[in-house]
């Protein structure tokens, strides 16, 4: 339980800070979302492995790091956080009207390639800095995972919204952030992203590519104790 507990936190304060920046128009929203992703990671990946993404979790179960069980409670904890913080950003900011991102034609097909591909180097990097046997004993996983959703958020929040996340696109549409019709293309760009990822991983290691026993909470312990 208590691995699904971090799961929902982390998660939940991810969203939390994606609603409250973006409905204030923050023009730091980038920096707090990377900046919280990677605390939250340092903060609970001794206990969970931090995945605080639906995407992040595929692509540690095609690893062979999390029993499909765990995968699915994990996702359930990141998508429960994600509707749990999306009122609450809502009303602590209390914007006078939230317009959301709609998309079609040629934008849609920009944001389901960039959304792909984001949530793909996302998932290789948490699989590379916290999963790989060469970067045991590490301090920088949570830098590494951070930045790479700040530089994801920087560069193409402005085609797609900066998702990467099924669990933060549920919470973007639940805030007014997302068209509900399009919820669809998060979904789907993210988890294929994950997917790639994982699949990836294990092409590029295959000595470290091979099914482990050990639970994925573990995953981050050894740079925890660094």
């Amino acid at each position: 339980m208590r691995k699904y507990v971090v799961e929902f936190i982390g998660t939940f304060f991810l969203v939390l800070t994606v609603g409250a920046a973006v409905l204030s128009d923050s023009r730091l929203a980038p920096l707090a979302i990377g900046g919280v992703l990677m605390v939250m990671v340092y903060a609970g990946g001794h206990v969970s492995g931090a995945h605080y993404n639906p995407a992040v979790t595929l692509a540690v179960l095609i690893r062979g790091r999390i029993a499909p069980v765990d995968a699915a409670w994990y996702t359930a904890s990141q998508l429960v956080a994600a509707l749990a913080a999306a009122p609450l950003a809502r009303w602590a900011v209390n914007p006078p009207s939230v317009t959301a991102l709609s998309l079609s034609g040629r934008h849609l097909a920009s944001a389901l390639v960039v959304e792909a591909l984001f949530a793909f180097a996302l998932a290789y990097v948490v699989l590379n800095v916290a999963l790989s046997a060469s970067h045991e004993d590490n301090s920088f996983y949570g830098l590494a995972i951070g930045f790479t959703v700040l530089a994801g958020a920087a560069s193409v929040g402005g085609i797609s919204g900066g998702a990467f996340n099924p669990a933060v696109a549920l919470g973007g549409a639940a805030m007014g952030l997302f068209d509900w019709s399009d919820i669809w293309v998060y979904l789907i760009a993210d988890l294929i992203g994950g997917a790639v990822a994982g699949a990836a991983f294990l092409f590029l290691n295959p000595l470290d590519g091979r099914a482990a026993t050990e639970p994925a909470w573990d995953v981050a312990e050894p740079a925890a104790q660094s």
